[in-house]
Parts: C-alpha cells; structure tokens; sequence
C-alpha cells in the first residue's frame, strides 16, 4: 500500500476545494431572492439586475458594465445577483413586485444595503463610478473605509 504525501494532499484538496466552493455558490444562487437577501443581511451589500430574460438588452448592458469593476465590487462587499423574472416563484414574484417595486415587465437594478433597505432602484443600466458614489457615502461603508485604513 501507498502512502500518498501530505504535499499531494495539498495540490488536490487545492484542485477539489474550488470545484466545491463554485457548487455551493451556485445552490445560494438558485435560491429564493427573500433567502439571499436574508442571509446577505449584515454580511453582504447586493445589487438585483431584474430582468424579464436573460438576453434581456439592457442586462446585457450592464453585465459590460460591471465586468472590469469586479474588484471594486468586492471591495464594496457588493454581491450581484441577477433574476429573471420570468424564473421566480409566486412569493419571489410578489416582494419583487410589491416590496422592491420592480415592473416584471422592464429591467430594473436594486441596490440592497448591508441593512436590507432599498437604496437605489435604477431602471437603465447603472456605471460602476455612479454605484460606488452611492455606496461610498453611506455611513456603514465609511466606517468600513475608516477601519481600513487603520489597519
């Protein structure tokens, strides 16, 4: 019998650990809105792109947009989370509809704050710099700014 070394151990808990981390983020993804939102609250900034589809012209704007800011965007705890409307259980239909005010019809893109209020609620593609001045003047975020630089 062979011994495998603590060194190949490593390499393949290297190569498996992703694999798992992509699964799990990928069932939070599928879950419900009110569930992301929920265990995003105090942990997590999100941003909603409501969409009725997923070729949807506006959502594919603002996918470009976002895309080179991914650095930024998790330097802002900013989690986006896309939702195709036309995809959503009655009661994700329902807050989306009634608490959030989204038309299932159009794209819309909620900012949730770190608190779980709505922040901003834009119905044209967003640009990162016009996003981050949102976020960068709210209280929580700038004592989150103050203790980095303390560190």
């Amino acid at each position: 019998m062979r011994f495998i070394s603590f060194r190949w151990l490593l390499v393949l808990g290297s190569l498996v650990l992703p694999s798992i981390t992509v699964r799990a983020q990928a069932t939070t993804v599928k879950s419900s809105v009110t569930a992301l939102l929920k265990a995003s609250r105090w942990q997590k900034r999100v941003l909603l792109l409501c969409a009725p589809t997923a070729t949807d012209a506006t959502l594919l704007r603002q996918r470009q947009l976002l895309a080179p800011a991914r650095a930024d965007l998790a330097a802002r705890d900013l989690l986006v989370h896309e939702v195709l409307l036309t995809q959503l259980s009655s009661a994700d239909k329902k807050y989306l509809t009634e608490t959030l005010r989204v038309a299932p019809a159009n794209f819309t893109a909620v900012l949730i704050g770190k608190d779980g209020g709505a922040k901003r609620r834009e119905t044209e593609p967003v640009t990162p710099a016009s996003l981050f001045s949102t976020i960068d003047v709210m209280p929580m975020r700038q004592q989150e700014m103050r203790q980095a630089k303390q560190q």
